[in-house]
């Protein structure tokens, strides 16, 4: 099993949505920053949000096990091998990631 990279691509804050919907005072994510990096297999990283990494870890569970040698499903969401782009599952105030395999050993 191999670790794969996991990167911050961007937050975002849906104004409209957040204004109808949440709480006063509601900004973007308080846990990720865009250019965090993180480190995981099968184990959520020391730091990283709960909900982004049920959101995410399915992903990166099969990027650790080997996806990184094709493109995930039939050719028809990412192009380049090894990668994947998710966001967690916070509808008001979305984060983006990037999930990269990688060639570090996993222990």
């Amino acid at each position: 099993m191999k670790k794969v990279k996991i990167t911050v691509l961007k937050t975002m804050f849906n104004e409209d949505l957040a204004k109808e919907y949440g709480v006063d005072g509601l900004s973007t994510c308080p846990f990720h920053k865009v250019g965090q990096e993180f480190y995981a297999d099968y184990a959520k990283p020391e730091g990283f949000c709960d909900e982004a990494w049920k959101a995410i870890y399915q992903y990166v569970f099969a990027l650790a096990h080997g996806a990184g040698e094709s493109t995930f499903y039939y050719n028809d969401w990412i192009k380049k091998p090894g990668v994947a782009i998710c966001s967690c599952n916070d509808g008001l105030r979305p984060v983006i990631f990037k999930l990269e395999a990688t060639d570090i050993e996993s222990k």
